[in-house]
């Protein structure tokens, strides 16, 4: 079922925020390494959790309301806090903010000097699934 947004701990998002990243992984992990005889040794696993969900705002789509960044900047500063993230398709992912520096970024459209609570900005942010 389709929604008009996404939710974030029950925050509504702009569904115009995209996954950007969301083809740049596979839940294998392969590693290789040679024995002493020359045979290769491959180990290999199933990854658990760790999946990047970058979730981004373009200049001409997925604007974010000022309050409602705001909410999400709350939720960030929880640092060990896992959230619900539901898409707009549907799909549901247990998530928490990606242990970055830059875990959320935005800016203004336009250069208000006193932006309002419904002034949209572009956002970005990055996620991972836990």
């Amino acid at each position: 079922m389709s929604s008009a947004t996404h939710t974030l701990a029950g925050i509504a998002i702009p569904r115009g925020m995209l996954w950007i990243d969301e083809h740049d992984w596979l839940p294998v992990q392969k590693e290789k390494s040679y024995s002493c005889e020359g045979a290769l040794l491959l180990d290999v696993g199933v990854k658990l959790a760790g999946r990047a969900i970058t979730l981004q705002g373009e200049e001409d789509a997925g604007w974010i309301e000022l309050s409602v960044l705001n909410q999400v900047y709350e939720l960030a500063s929880q640092p060990t806090q896992t959230h619900l993230l539901v898409l707009a398709d549907g799909r549901e992912f247990d998530v928490q903010f990606d242990a970055v520096d830059d875990a959320i970024g935005a800016r203004r459209i336009g250069r208000p000097e006193l932006p309002k609570a419904d002034w949209p900005f572009v956002a970005t942010f990055k996620l991972i699934t836990v």
